[in-house]
C-alpha cells in the first residue's frame, strides 16, 4: 500500500428514522452545503414511498441498496507494462457507497417531476429489482465475469 488508510468518519444518524443510511444519504445528495433542502428531498421521497408500497420505507431503502450494490467489480492492475482489469469482491462499505451513488444519479437522469419524486421512483425500481441502477449494477458484474481469466492477478 502506497498511503495509509483514512479511519471512517462517525456520521451522526438523521432525525426521523434514527439511521446513519439515511444520513449518508442526505450527505450525498446534498448540494452548496445545503443540509436541510436534501433532508426534505429525502423524507418527501420516503413519504411518497411508504404511500405507495404501504411498507415501512426504511425497509425498502435498506433492500433497494441491497439490491443495487454490486458483489464484484474490474479494478485495474498493471503487470508487465500491461494493464489488466482484475475482478475482485467489493468491501461492504464501498458497496453501499456505490449503490447510493447510483441511484442518485439514475434519480437525476430520470425526466420530469421534482427530485423528490424521481429518487422515490428509482428506490421502487432498485426495491423491485428494475431500473437504470440494476442495470448498472447488472454491466459491472458482466464487466467482472467476462475478465474472470484475470482474477489470479489479484492485489
Amino acid at each position: 500500500m502506497r498511503r495509509t488508510k483514512p479511519e471512517p468518519r462517525e456520521v451522526t444518524p438523521d432525525v426521523r428514522y434514527n439511521s446513519q443510511t439515511v444520513s449518508f444519504l442526505v450527505n450525498r445528495i446534498m448540494r452548496r452545503g445545503k443540509k436541510s433542502t436534501a433532508v426534505r428531498m429525502i423524507y418527501n421521497a420516503l413519504d411518497t414511498v411508504q404511500e405507495k408500497t404501504g411498507r415501512d420505507p426504511m425497509e425498502v431503502l435498506e433492500t433497494a441498496l441491497r439490491n443495487v450494490g454490486p458483489t464484484m467489480e474490474v479494478r485495474p492492475r498493471r503487470v508487465g507494462g500491461a494493464t489488466y482489469q482484475v475482478p475482485m469482491e467489493v468491501p461492504q462499505a464501498r458497496r453501499a457507497t456505490l449503490a447510493m451513488r447510483w441511484i442518485i444519479a439514475a434519480a437525476k437522469a430520470r425526466g420530469g417531476k421534482s427530485f423528490s419524486e424521481k429518487l422515490s421512483g428509482e428506490l421502487l425500481d432498485a426495491y423491485n429489482n428494475t431500473g437504470s441502477a440494476i442495470r448498472k449494477r447488472e454491466e459491472t458484474h458482466k464487466m467482472a465475469e467476462a475478465n474472470r481469466a484475470f482474477s489470479h492477478y489479484r492485489m
